[in-house]
């Protein structure tokens, strides 16, 4: 798992187009386990960086789907929540849709 996560990490941190950003998140999500809230973290500054919005709220709908549980949803939200502000995301429920 921790080679994972450092692997993502690492990719997130050095994408700079929409389509690498896109594809790096059908591959994190492909596994079959929960990336680690820094993977999620990563991923959310990657899609801010290269300005693409809609994918950024699509991480947190993956991850919703991704986790199959509520509780575990709202504790990524829980320790994602200071990023979340900082980088002005909403999900698609504080969106209304």
């Amino acid at each position: 798992m921790e080679h994972f996560t450092k692997r993502f990490v690492k990719f997130f941190d050095n994408v700079d187009d929409i389509f690498e950003l896109q594809r790096g998140l059908n591959n994190a999500f492909g596994y079959d386990l929960v990336p680690s809230p820094s993977v999620i973290s990563a991923a959310l500054k990657a899609a801010r960086r290269v300005d693409d919005y809609a994918t950024a709220v699509r991480i947190f709908e993956g991850l919703k789907v991704k986790t199959g549980s509520d509780a575990l949803y709202k504790q990524y939200l829980d320790e994602l929540a200071p990023l979340k502000e900082e980088l002005g995301i909403q999900t698609k429920e504080e969106l209304g849709l």
